[in-house]
């Protein structure tokens, strides 16, 4: 498994649909994949990056633009990065002595798809007023 790019393990069916939480009991390499994730979102400071650079001019974001947006040092928003970068979260391309970060959606879609809740059928709904 790349650090880049990591694989939502036993997520896909071959329709293209994505099981959710509740469609389907993740497997063990699932969830560890997962809570990879999870994990480089769940620190406040990272979250705040991922947000700066989806939300970015563009689609992308410079390092130069961030560092100054925390009362951090550059090496620990550097670490911050390469920890959204490891989660497959985000990608970097070097410009000159910039490097500029932006958002993967490959991997925000699968999130977002095993967290949301599966669709009600319309025959279901018919009846409820």
């Amino acid at each position: 498994m790349s650090k880049q790019e990591l694989a939502l393990r036993g997520q896909d069916s071959p329709d293209g649909c994505c099981p959710t939480l509740l469609t389907a009991p993740l497997d063990a390499q699932s969830a560890a994949d997962l809570a990879q994730v999870f994990k480089a979102l769940g620190d406040p400071v990272r979250l705040r990056l991922l947000s700066m650079i989806a939300s970015g001019d563009g689609g992308e974001t410079c390092v130069c633009d961030l560092t100054p947006a925390f009362e951090l040092s550059q090496p620990t928003i550097s670490h911050h990065l390469k920890l959204l970068k490891q989660a497959g979260l985000i990608d970097s391309e070097r410009r000159g002595t910039w490097v500029y970060y932006r958002l993967l959606p490959a991997m925000t879609d699968r999130l977002a798809a095993v967290l949301t809740r599966p669709a009600v059928p319309a025959e279901t709904l018919e009846g409820i007023s």
